[in-house]
């Protein structure tokens, strides 16, 4: 009898302990606030790689979004991104001339001309380098420079990003992306890099023959073949094969038709421009500069880092004769074998494959073009 006794007199206290425990929890304050995910917020895209391409390097800290790729190509085409109002990024890169400059030299806002070809922007999402010297590791890096460019676009990001700031449609769309109104110049350079790397080259009768789409002609498929063949006399015992050793520089993996390395294909003996030793100082990097794409080389002239070759022909007939000798050239290059030696029609046939890297859909897609 005396343990049922004790039974309601222990629930009781154990009762009492629980509300004096809430009561105490309670007395300790509220709980700390919870951040309230924003109502609305940028829109993210899926981005998928082209048959064949390898993977596209997205930087963490700059993925895609529908609104900044759009604002990127409207930024892109903006003239207010340069001193006097007049010249925009596409000013100096063109689509028909797959995002290149069709001149020898661009000219800046003041009427200075540069003294390198403006590089093409095709596929930019899949290089790891920027600028003829690969001076820039990054394209927001790159992207950053030509507007503070004295003979470029020549003005200061500082007033570049007034006109931006009054400017209350670009404004809403940044702070969408970035929920800041607190917008710099690396704001910018993210929106237009993410719309660069958008600009993917990937329909050309070449990418069409590699899906089973398309078939060579005699002399495309001829061409084909000169391009990755070793380049020389066989029966000079060093590997020559009669090609256009084209592949070395101008890899077929990837599907870039570059390494995006720095070379001296044997342009000069005595330098003008000292290339990416320009940048370094090191007498080893003198005359070496960045290999470009052979995407759409055909609409991309003029051609090498000063534009000197207006043609197809004169630059298949620089490597034809194996160019000129000096302290860093390539070893790839034949100078020390006579050059490549080609007959007329394998130069011939060599340009016609070149001419199936031309992609119609890129050079006139809408999707690219200037949306103001």
């Amino acid at each position: 009898m005396r343990n049922y006794k004790l039974k309601y007199p222990i629930v009781f206290i154990i009762l009492t302990g629980l509300l004096i425990f809430s009561s105490c929890k309670k007395d300790s304050g509220p709980p700390a606030p919870q951040p309230t995910p924003p109502l609305n917020g940028p829109t993210a895209y899926s981005w998928e790689d082209p048959l064949f391409f390898q993977q596209m390097i997205i930087p963490g800290d700059n993925p895609f979004t529908v609104e900044g790729i759009d604002l990127g190509r409207k930024l892109f085409y903006d003239n207010r991104l340069s001193g006097d109002n007049t010249q925009a990024c596409a000013s100096c890169h063109l689509q028909e001339n797959a995002f290149g400059d069709p001149n020898q030299f661009s000219t800046g806002i003041d009427g200075i001309e540069g003294n390198r070809q403006g590089m093409t922007l095709i596929n930019l999402g899949y290089q790891f380098n920027y600028f003829w010297d690969s001076r820039s590791e990054t394209l927001e890096e790159q992207i950053i420079q030509p507007v503070i460019n004295p003979i470029e676009m020549h003005t200061t990001w500082a007033e570049v990003m007034e006109k931006i700031k009054a400017d209350q449609s670009y404004m809403e769309v940044f702070e969408l992306i970035y929920a800041t109104s607190d917008i710099d110049s690396i704001h910018v350079a993210k929106v237009i890099a993410q719309f660069l790397r958008t600009v993917v080259s990937s329909e050309s009768k070449y990418d069409k023959w590699k899906k089973g789409e398309y078939q060579f002609t005699p002399s495309e498929a001829n061409g084909f073949q000169i391009y990755q063949k070793e380049g020389g006399d066989p029966e000079l015992g060093q590997g020559g094969e009669w090609g256009g050793d084209c592949f070395h520089c101008h890899p077929l993996a990837g599907m870039q038709f570059s390494d995006y390395q720095l070379h001296n294909n044997g342009l000069d003996s005595v330098f003008t421009d000292l290339g990416r030793g320009e940048v370094t100082g090191d007498p080893d990097d003198y005359g070496r500069f960045k290999t470009p794409s052979l995407r759409n080389v055909e609409v991309s002239g003029p051609y090498m880092h000063d534009g000197r070759f207006a043609t197809l022909e004169e630059v298949i007939e620089h490597y034809n004769s194996g160019g000129h000798p000096s302290a860093t050239i390539d070893p790839f290059m034949k100078y020390t074998q006579g050059g490549l030696q080609l007959s007329d029609q394998s130069k011939q046939d060599l340009i016609a494959f070149l001419k199936t890297l031309t992609d119609i859909t890129f050079l006139t897609d809408s999707a690219f073009s200037d949306p103001n």
